[in-house]
């Protein structure tokens, strides 16, 4: 029968290692065409929006896709996994902290790849869930020493930086301005829902690595144009799927100012098909759009470790 994992199960289970590894993982797969991945579909109503990414990874014997609803009530996860090889039903998982370990776990992965192996200082857009995850990412990658926070909330923003720093172990620091998150850091991330960009390219120092995950959407912008100009490489997590909904990359698509054709797969860095880093000066910038291979990865591992330790409900149907 197929097992339901609910948020509480996923808690139990899922860690950032985990999550680094599967969704390395995930990369390599795409890189090499043993990974198949279908970009976000969306279906809008006035109220509510239903988003889908579907996808599949062969060698794991599994096929799947994340449907989530946006509503002003709130967000909501479902993971449904299939047995590949057969078209039953394995898993059906509640996806909402599972999506955002995999969301900074793909981050965590482009800084293992691209951020200077020295970097110990980091600067974050945002104090949210998401950013809670992506910072936690960042340090199981690089001896971070420092992080300094940049949120619009300043209550919200000084609970953030005590929690974190507690759990983490590092000093967390609120930042005045979005110049003083920017100014001095080794890697930048950018976790909002910004409609524009978040900060000024003169602020960058040279060596610095670049975050960015929020723009997902015309509507949406974090990384101006000045920015852009000054990073190379530009890695995407897919080509595909940035070319449909990366805010920050189209207008540049649109005006010529930016080919696809210098956007770099993540995957194909991992697998040194293409460079990353070309020096210890370079920006380098990871435009996250999110794809269902990442979810489906962390799934497939969460499904066999729950059946092993006896977590989860049977369901009465999918088998």
């Amino acid at each position: 029968m197929a097992l339901f994992l609910s948020e509480q199960d996923v808690t139990e289970l899922l860690t950032m290692p985990l999550a680094l590894a599967e969704v390395e993982a995930a990369h390599r797969a795409l890189s090499t065409r043993q990974a198949h991945d279908v970009p976000r579909q969306r279906t809008r109503l006035p109220q509510t929006t239903l988003h889908i990414l579907q996808g599949a990874l062969p060698q794991l014997d599994v096929i799947g896709y994340k449907a989530y609803t946006s509503n002003r009530s709130g967000v909501r996860f479902l993971v449904h996994l299939y047995r590949a090889s057969t078209g039953c039903l394995l898993a059906v998982i509640e996806a909402d902290r599972l999506g955002m370990i995999r969301t900074a776990a793909a981050s965590g992965v482009a800084t293992r790849w691209l951020a200077r192996p020295d970097a110990t200082v980091a600067g974050v857009f945002g104090a949210g869930w998401q950013a809670e995850g992506h910072i936690e990412a960042i340090a199981a990658v690089r001896p971070l020493q420092r992080v300094k926070v940049y949120a619009r909330r300043a209550d919200r923003l000084a609970s953030f930086c005590a929690r974190l720093s507690q759990r983490l172990g590092i000093e967390v620091s609120a930042a005045a301005s979005p110049e003083e998150v920017v100014r001095g850091c080794d890697i930048v991330s950018t976790v909002t829902t910004a409609a524009t960009p978040l900060f000024d390219a003169g602020w960058l120092a040279p060596g610095t690595h670049i975050n960015a995950a929020g723009s997902n959407s015309l509507i949406r912008r974090e990384v101006g144009e000045d920015v852009i100009k000054r990073c190379a490489p530009i890695v995407v997590d897919s080509v595909e799927s940035a070319l449909r909904e990366a805010g920050d990359l189209l207008p540049l698509l649109e005006k010529g100012r930016l080919h696809a054709r210098e956007l770099v797969e993540l995957g194909d860095v991992i697998c040194g098909l293409q460079p990353g880093r070309s020096n210890a000066e370079a920006i380098t910038l990871f435009e996250s759009q999110g794809m269902a291979i990442q979810d489906l990865a962390v799934a497939a591992r969460l499904v066999e470790m729950a059946r092993a330790r006896g977590i989860g409900v049977e369901l009465p149907y999918g088998g």
